[in-house]
């Protein structure tokens, strides 16, 4: 699988997951040319976008900006060396959202 393969099933995951328990957490969510926003209830937000040039999957959170690359059959975030499910666990729990398992 390449870069555009695995980025696109990692953002259709995402929105499937988020489309799952959206209405239970009133969560919203935009997603657009990869791109994926998350207005969660305190009217934060988590992005998750792609960025093709660097093959990187990139996530903006309150806490800080986080670049992800693909590392044994998984992303990992090269700052805090935390997996992609990892890292959106803990962005979302610091949030609001605790313990919602993506």
């Amino acid at each position: 699988m390449n870069y555009a393969q695995r980025i696109d099933a990692t953002l259709n995951d995402l929105e499937n997951r988020i489309m799952a328990i959206e209405d239970e957490l009133d969560i919203d969510y935009r997603s657009a040319d990869g791109m994926l926003e998350m207005i969660l209830p305190d009217g934060s937000r988590i992005i998750v976008n792609r960025q093709a040039a660097v093959e990187e999957l990139w996530v903006a959170a309150r806490s800080g900006g986080y670049h992800l690359r693909w590392q044994d059959e998984g992303w990992h975030c090269s700052t805090t060396g935390e997996s992609w499910p990892e890292l959106l666990r803990r962005v979302l729990d610091e949030q609001g959202l605790r313990g919602v398992a993506f």
